[in-house]
């Protein structure tokens, strides 16, 4: 089941009705018909029962069974499928799920031109992912990869390491994934700002959200430096040569939110250059990572295989997140975690 903990957060988001007796022009109370976009393993559905028929697809024929569904859950949510997809003849689903905080494979025109109603796994990632974040945290600050290395090496070398207490936090993105981040290092001694897509004042956590305009005067203050946005037309390419050379020496940049939101290279000649002290990169602009990047090679760099949010069950929390909206929808009740498509991300009112 999912932790309610983690789920409660969306449950103050925007809401957004669909009729059950809309649903494709058929009466409400009969079977609807719940299209699945397979990843292994695949999602428990049971709950389901005799109120829906689930129907499997793969990306090759995921255009040709798009007009039977009601329902498009998109379990594989690497895919792009269904960009390619979408276009054609015939009905389309009057709701897409997806099973990812980020919707950014999703936003394409046809789509957002659509009546279809766009939601997402908001809520799910949110404390695995801080967890994450302030694990590098800790391990930068105390140099345990250095410690595993001359352990290897059979070395007995003291060195003196930084205090997390005390320090400074830029985390950008006002989201639930941001401000549980925030909240974690918060709890750690650390002073947060936390950076939001406008300016806002009297947030109960941290005070005061910052507008992305005000980051020139905020990199130059952080020890750690943490994207955690929606992946939009706005952050694309946000953390490049510019921003790493607003950040002090002994900066630590994190990115877990979407490889765009990186330009590689200049990360690359960030730590090469030693204009900042380390990084850690969860999520890229290519995945998997080509054995080609330079990203393997580059020093003080921590990658690890977009795993941030990915704990033991995860994959039946997303499940179980999708059956409790599916239970909303199919009784005509708002869905939890509506995607405004034209912000690209669910809105916090």
């Amino acid at each position: 089941m999912v932790n309610r903990c983690l789920i409660t957060p969306a449950r103050t988001l925007l809401t957004q009705t669909i009729n059950p007796s809309l649903r494709n022009g058929f009466p409400a109370m009969t079977e609807a018909r719940v299209l699945v976009l397979d990843a292994d393993p695949l999602p428990r559905l049971d709950r389901l029962g005799a109120r829906a028929r689930v129907l499997h697809t793969d990306e090759k024929s995921l255009a040709e069974r798009l007009p039977e569904a009601d329902v498009l859950l998109v379990w594989d949510f690497t895919s792009d499928a269904v960009r390619e997809a979408w276009p054609g003849p015939g009905g389309r689903p009057v709701w897409v799920h997806t099973a990812s905080a980020g919707v950014d494979r999703l936003l394409f025109p046809e789509l957002l031109e659509s009546d279809a109603v766009l939601t997402n796994a908001r809520g799910v990632f949110d404390q695995p992912i801080a967890e994450y974040v302030a694990g590098l945290v800790l391990a930068m600050a105390k140099d345990f990869r250095g410690s595993w290395e001359l352990q290897r090496q059979h070395r007995w070398q003291h060195r003196e390491t930084f205090k997390v207490h005390g320090s400074r936090a830029v985390v950008v993105g006002s989201g639930p994934i941001g401000r549980r981040i925030g909240l974690l290092l918060g709890a750690m001694g650390v002073r947060v700002d936390l950076v939001g897509r406008r300016e806002r004042t009297g947030d109960p956590d941290f005070g005061r959200v910052h507008a992305t305009g005000a980051l020139p005067d905020l990199l130059p203050e952080a020890s750690w430096v943490v994207c955690a946005a929606p992946l939009t037309p706005e952050t694309h390419g946000m953390f490049d040569a510019r921003a790493f050379a607003l950040m002090r020496p002994e900066a630590h940049f994190i990115n877990i939110g979407r490889g765009q939101h990186v330009v590689e290279d200049d990360v690359v000649e960030a730590l090469q250059e030693r204009r900042i002290a380390g990084a850690a990169l969860d999520v890229f602009a290519q995945e998997p990572l080509q054995d080609s990047s330079r990203l393997w090679d580059a020093p003080n760099l921590m990658i690890s295989p977009h795993m941030s949010g990915d704990t033991f069950g995860w994959r039946d929390d997303l499940a179980e997140q999708f059956l409790d909206n599916f239970d909303r929808w199919y009784a005509g009740e708002p869905l939890f975690n509506v995607v405004d498509k034209k912000l690209g991300y669910v809105p916090d009112h």
